[in-house]
């Protein structure tokens, strides 16, 4: 099966650590964080990936070459010349996702022991365009969905914008995004038109009239390492998932 790794992000959140090391290759625990996530989806049946590059693009290619792709079949996605934000990223890589399944978009960030099969069955059997993984815990950005779990809305509680998908009486239920999801190729041909956008707009426009679902996760071994005060956390977290 095949998975994408968002990974050429400029880790601004992490400087001064990323000045001269991309995110990608940070530590956490007995992993960087790339080894981490290609690790994670390879034990869940993800062996063909695609990895985008940017900031030290050549420090990633070259780990990955010496590590021989941790035993995955690896293609990289070049973003060199142009940082292209999450949706321009996923649609760049589109001529990868060729044989028409559904595919996993892993942040190379996150730290977690979901159990990536079993949202992939849930993908398939939901019917969804796209599923996200979401969590209970506190952020200023929210996703809000409706009972069964449908994206409703989108609201930054910090600046109070909210952007609804369509208009609704019904009571709406925050979760914060967990940078996971999976996708059906069927989204390549809804997306914006320019090459940098952000995936969230595309779930925002598209919803309306496409099911874009959210999978709540509760286990209980998670960490965002984007920023320095928890990439040691997510490392002692990394430390205690098998992989």
């Amino acid at each position: 099966m095949k998975a994408m790794i968002l990974a050429a992000g400029l880790g601004t959140r992490l400087r001064p650590l990323t000045d001269h090391t991309p995110k990608a290759l940070q530590q956490a625990g007995p992993y960087t964080l790339l080894q981490f996530a290609i690790l994670k989806l390879k034990i869940s049946g993800f062996t063909d990936l695609i990895i985008n590059v940017h900031h030290h693009a050549d420090s990633v290619i070259s780990y990955l070459e010496k590590n021989k792709g941790f035993g995955c079949d690896i293609t990289i996605s070049d973003e060199r010349d142009q940082l292209l934000d999450t949706g321009g990223g996923i649609k760049n890589a589109s001529w990868f996702f060729d044989d028409s399944k559904p595919f996993v978009v892993y942040n190379v960030d996150i730290i977690t022991d979901l159990d990536l099969k079993q949202l992939y069955v849930h993908h398939c059997e939901s019917h969804n365009l796209a599923t996200l993984v979401v969590r209970r815990r506190k952020t200023s950005r929210y996703l809000l969905f409706d009972e069964f779990m449908k994206l409703k809305a989108w609201e930054n509680v910090s600046s109070g914008e909210k952007r609804m998908v369509q208009l609704t009486s019904e009571p709406l239920n925050p979760f914060a995004f967990s940078g996971i999801h999976v996708i059906n190729p069927e989204i390549f041909s809804l997306m914006e038109k320019q090459e940098r956008f952000s995936i969230i707009d595309t779930y925002l426009r598209v919803a309306a009239k496409h099911p874009i679902g959210g999978f709540v996760d509760e286990s209980k071994l998670w960490a965002d390492a984007g920023k320095p005060e928890s990439l040691a956390f997510a490392g002692e977290i990394a430390a205690k998932i098998s992989l």
